[in-house]
Formats: structure tokens, C-alpha cells, sequence
């Protein structure tokens, strides 16, 4: 469905700003905003998941080490290995 909505100036350079900064399109802002605005108005709660309470968090985390995620298992076997040397070793 798509509606029209008249926005003063200053609200409409704040919808911009923030679908920008949480990198989300003004209309998913907004359908956000709605719903999280509905329960409190309408008495009625809604049990959000983990992953709604959490959901503006994923990707806000920038790290400098793109690589990270690369051969993971081969640097947990390393690890585990040598756990298990250590162990022989007493």
C-alpha cells in the first residue's frame, strides 16, 4: 500500500538523517516507527522476538580486520591441537 504523508520541513530533514545514519530506507523507518508506536497506543503488547530487541544493533560494529572471519576453523584446530599437546605434555 503506499500512502502520502505531509512532512514539515525540520521532520522531514529528521527522517532523512536517521534512515540514513541506521542505513534503512525513510519508508522502513517509518513502517518502524509504527509499530513500535501502535502497542503503547493501543494497550496492546506485542512479545518481540531476540532479534527484533537487537535488530538495530546488527551491522553497527565496523572492525578494521576484514579478513576475521577467514579460516576460522583451521585457527580453532591450531588451538585445539595445541590444548591437547599441552595436555600430553604433563
Amino acid at each position: 500500500m503506499t500512502i502520502t504523508v505531509r512532512l514539515d520541513a525540520q521532520t522531514e530533514n529528521l527522517l532523512e538523517r536517521l534512515a540514513k545514519k541506521r542505513g534503512q530506507s525513510k519508508s522502513a523507518l517509518v513502517r518502524e516507527a509504527i509499530n513500535s508506536l501502535a502497542p503503547k497506543l493501543t494497550g496492546e503488547s506485542r512479545k518481540e522476538s531476540f532479534y527484533d530487541r537487537i535488530s538495530h544493533l546488527i551491522g553497527c560494529v565496523e572492525l578494521n580486520d576484514p579478513t576475521l572471519s577467514e579460516n576460522t576453523g583451521e585457527r580453532f584446530r591450531k588451538i585445539v591441537e595445541e590444548k591437547h599437546r599441552g595436555r600430553r605434555a604433563r
